[in-house]
């Protein structure tokens, strides 16, 4: 567990290599499953990082969706 630790802390700290590691496994993914489901992943992942964070801020759900929908379709 500790050198599994180490290996995230070097790559928090070189952001490049962090890039390269994610970009080979979407390579990958899609090399394996294809375009469309490597898509989908992608923005599921997208969609969880987003919820968590809006949690770690304590954002309300439709504080999130007045800032992305125009007006004229909040009402």
């Amino acid at each position: 567990m500790e050198r599994l630790l180490t290996v995230v802390r070097y790559l928090l700290e070189h952001k490049s290599l962090l890039g390269l590691c994610i970009g080979v496994l979407f390579g990958l993914l899609f090399l394996i499953v294809g375009l469309f489901k490597t898509i989908v992943f992608a923005l599921i992942v997208t969609l969880g990082y987003y919820i968590g964070k809006m949690w770690d801020d304590r954002e309300d759900w439709r504080d999130v969706i007045e800032r992305i929908l125009p007006a004229k379709y909040r009402e």
